[in-house]
């Protein structure tokens, strides 16, 4: 039984009430856990620290000071129980109203006012015809990787003359800030590759026309993004080139072939760099045709998209940019800095992608609903097969995990989008790329004469 009900009315603007009640032996049961983690730092006579049993912290402090110390550690849950239970696919940030404190044995009630994906009037969305293109041979893509393993396999050879850009040298220094050494600042005997970008910007060009024996102050300034106590500041390196390396690539023959694949033949190397790209770029054209059927469904739809959910689904994109590259080790802070925007001008830039991220979600679900797609639990059980096998579990206990906890409709919901798409994919009529530009009608999805055009036309990957 789940401990949070809930009821749903709807706004205007794709926008929803959620009206949430909690079950008055959850509030208990979350009161009694507060209050237990709050005897752990209670200093009470005749009790031992850390011992001190639920009640008698009640007692000691009041229902409502343990209430809100519970509600500060529950309410996201709560929260997350109720967008579960009541069924819909939120957009932006909700405004949630916390009604009052419930006495003892009286449910909790809050509500959440929130946007939400827009409801779409399907067209046509099977049997449509759209461009797709083939993959084709890409004699300079088998060059440019050919001459990635060239300069994997170089050796570097010492030379009596001034480096050039692509030449390595290897360098001792000492960096300084305001005449002074710093940490990390200092190095012997390193090999640097001039023009490889390693190095702070600024410093690999101030080395080049150099030669061993030369000793020279490089000036930089280092990056907004650097580590804190070095960002932005500026910097002097006393330099002292001991060598100049050139690099020296293997021949293209058959001996290289060999040692770099095991092939007989530079012609077989080359055939099996060629077939390895096709398959990348057979994957790339899949998925560009899956969008594009997609993308021709939804100009085939009926949708109402208002301005503020596509807004809000725009800062959504902004804020997984954002956290994307702090994983990286890029905080928020320093990137608006280079890119010299705030959130809402980068947002704003985000609209055009929102809008059609929105559209094609609705049409997915709504197709989703027209066919009645509904995963069963061995469709579940093999889409968590790779999510068992990276963590060393295994499909069914993950799929138990899902369901002790409420979270199961979640990847129903994912599963069946996935075979909306498929079923649109495989329904559609792919043409070549040449076919659809002889033809006399060419469309795009989002203009204007688009509807007035009728489904008889074709859409295709840059038109």
């Amino acid at each position: 039984m789940a401990s949070v009900k809930t009821s749903v009315t709807e706004l205007p603007e794709s926008r929803v009430r959620v009206e949430a009640e909690v079950a008055p032996e959850e509030v208990e049961r979350r009161i009694e856990q507060a209050a237990r983690e709050l005897g752990r730092q209670l200093r009470i006579p005749g009790f031992r620290k850390g011992k001190v049993p639920a009640p008698v912290v009640i007692r000691r402090l009041g229902r409502d000071y343990v209430l809100d110390e519970a509600l500060r550690k529950s309410l996201g849950a709560w929260y997350v129980d109720a967008i579960d239970e009541s069924g819909i696919t939120p957009v932006g940030e909700p405004d949630l109203n916390l009604g009052d404190l419930p006495p003892e044995g009286e449910p909790l009630s809050f509500s959440i006012e929130i946007g939400v994906r827009p409801p779409a009037k399907l067209g046509e969305y099977k049997g449509l015809e759209v461009g797709r293109r083939e993959p084709e041979p890409d004699q300079a893509a088998i060059d440019q990787e050919i001459e990635r393993l060239r300069d994997r396999m170089a050796t570097l050879e010492t030379v009596e003359r001034a480096a050039e850009n692509g030449d390595h040298v290897v360098i001792d220094y000492v960096g300084e800030l305001d005449g002074e050494p710093f940490a990390g600042g200092e190095a012997r005997d390193q090999l640097l590759e001039l023009g490889s970008g390693r190095l702070i910007p600024g410093f690999e060009e101030q080395l080049v026309g150099t030669s061993a024996g030369d000793e020279r102050v490089v000036e930089v300034t280092f990056p907004e993004e650097y580590v804190e106590h070095l960002a932005g500041k500026q910097a002097a390196f006393q330099v002292k080139v001991t060598e100049v390396k050139a690099k020296r690539l293997p021949e293209l023959d058959d001996d290289f072939a060999s040692e770099a694949g095991g092939f007989d033949t530079l012609q077989e190397l080359r055939d099996d760099i060629g077939e390895r790209l096709k398959e990348v770029e057979e994957h790339n054209i899949e998925h560009e045709f899956e969008r594009a059927v997609v993308d021709a469904a939804v100009a085939e739809a009926e949708i109402e998209v208002p301005s503020q959910l596509v807004h809000a689904r725009a800062h959504e994109m902004v804020e997984d940019t954002m956290n994307a590259l702090e994983r990286q080790g890029i905080s928020k802070e320093a990137y608006l800095r280079i890119t010299g925007r705030d959130e809402e001008a980068l947002a704003h830039e985000a609209e055009p992608e929102a809008e059609q991220q929105l559209r094609r979600e609705a049409v997915i679900a709504a197709v989703v609903a027209a066919e009645g797609i509904e995963p069963s639990d061995e469709e579940l059980l093999s889409s968590l097969e790779s999510s068992a096998e990276r963590g060393k579990s295994t499909p069914e206990k993950l799929l138990g995990q899902l369901r002790s906890t409420g979270r199961l409709q979640r990847l129903r919901d994912e599963v069946a989008a996935r075979q909306a798409v498929e079923l649109m994919v495989k329904e559609a009529k792919p043409i070549s790329v040449e076919q659809a530009q002889a033809r006399d009608k060419l469309w795009t999805p989002g203009k204007e004469d688009a509807k007035a055009s009728g489904s008889g036309q074709i859409w295709t990957p840059g038109s």
